[in-house]
């Protein structure tokens, strides 16, 4: 039973994350797509008021007017809208799920003993240091880095090589689908950081002087919009981050670091593509195709050289062995009974029984023998053999008398 109400709350925390990131997500592509759409007003109303660029946009059978001001207007409403809610709440609820679904049980989730044999308060440890750690090395490049010349560029490339040490670091002492979601949660951490840290205290600091009438330090703007550019690049590599957990052809490969920042890679092309198009639209840009042709390049290279070998053919007019039921339960007993037996029901699913096995005998087969995705982590220690034993069994007609 305490299972069945761990899985409710896991589904509802997800829930809440995902609508809350969706909201982050929203916003931010939005005001990049305004930053990079806006034109120089047209009309001397509007150039007076200070006004440094403008969209005009439909939405809704509405007309709306987006201007964006080179400074501040002459004066600061009593009200403005501040985006950071739904970046903090992201980020509580992730942390939240992390803690929940991998932290909580980080004997099953977090460790492959095969890659680190370490108890779960360490292994627990070293997982929240990488947040910790990443976000220290990632903010000091970006101060130290981020204002000479050719800053962007230095910072970016120095973050891309730590990203690549993190995550292969990662696959090599976690368990695959675990060090895939550290490394996006890793970013996903910072781009919090960035708001929480710098961006929304620079906002308050430059509203702060211009109520008070004084000079604005023009080095909050600065950093605010280099760590949100940051983070509409981290976006898309930390979505598929999250999302992995439901292909383990990627987080089981054998070079499954490299998987992760080829998938990456492709999706931070592909975003590039989304934010130069809008200035490209206004001829203020190269046509930025080159950059989503290099994205879905490197996606579809990763797809061929991943590739697996085909499986050899039966020879001709051999005889299908089939399985019987007795076989696969001492498979099952062996392998499955201690997370789905009388004792415990993991995700609600029971297989100590021949009615049970029967009622599940799709999803074992799709999890056992095609997506190996379960025993998790091969705790258990499955042998292919008896993966394929399973295989046949279900391809047999799955009969349990």
């Amino acid at each position: 039973m305490e299972s069945y109400y761990l899985d409710w709350a896991n589904l509802l925390l997800r829930w809440v994350h995902v609508i809350t990131a969706v909201a982050w997500i929203g916003a931010s592509f939005y005001f990049v797509m305004l930053d990079n759409s806006l034109e120089k007003p047209e009309d001397q109303e509007s150039l007076d008021k200070g006004v440094g660029g403008e969209q005009w946009a439909v939405h809704g059978g509405g007309f709306y007017n987006m201007q964006k001001y080179a400074l501040a207007p002459k004066r600061l409403p009593d009200h403005l809208h501040w985006s950071y809610w739904e970046s903090y709440s992201t980020w509580l609820t992730g942390f939240a799920l992390f803690t929940m679904s991998y932290l909580w049980n980080a004997s099953t989730y977090l460790i492959d003993k095969s890659k680190m044999d370490w108890q779960p308060g360490a292994a627990i440890g070293v997982a929240l240091a990488f947040f910790v750690v990443f976000w220290m090395v990632y903010d000091s490049i970006c101060q130290l880095f981020g204002r000479r010349k050719n800053g962007d560029t230095i910072v970016g490339v120095l973050v891309a090589v730590f990203i690549a040490f993190a995550a292969w670091l990662a696959c090599q002492w976690f368990a695959g689908r675990a060090a895939f979601l550290l490394v996006g949660a890793m970013m996903a951490t910072t781009m919090s950081g960035n708001v929480f840290f710098w961006i929304i205290p620079g906002q308050r600091k430059n509203v702060q002087a211009l109520r008070e009438g004084k000079p604005v330090d023009p080095v909050h703007g600065q950093r605010g919009k280099q760590r949100s550019v940051h983070n509409t690049y981290f976006t898309l590599p930390v979505l598929f981050a999250m999302l992995s957990n439901h292909y383990s052809f990627t987080y089981t490969h054998k070079y499954n670091w490299i998987v992760l920042l080829l998938i990456m890679l492709g999706g931070a092309a592909i975003r590039q593509f989304f934010v130069v198009r809008h200035r490209f639209k206004l001829g203020n840009a190269r046509n930025p195709i080159p950059y989503a042709l290099f994205g879905i390049a490197v996606l579809g290279l990763t797809i061929i050289w991943m590739k697996p070998e085909p499986a050899a053919a039966p020879a001709s007019g051999a005889a299908v062995q089939k399985v019987s039921f007795g076989d696969v339960q001492k498979v099952l007993e062996q392998r499955c009974y201690m997370c789905h037996g009388a004792q415990v029901q993991m995700k609600n699913v029971r297989l100590d029984t021949a009615d049970q096995v029967a009622a599940h005998a799709q999803a074992v087969y799709q999890q056992v023998v095609v997506t190996k995705i379960m025993p998790m982590n091969n705790a258990t220690g499955i042998t292919d053999a008896e993966r394929a034993l399973i295989g046949k069994w279900f391809e047999g007609g799955a009969n349990t008398k």
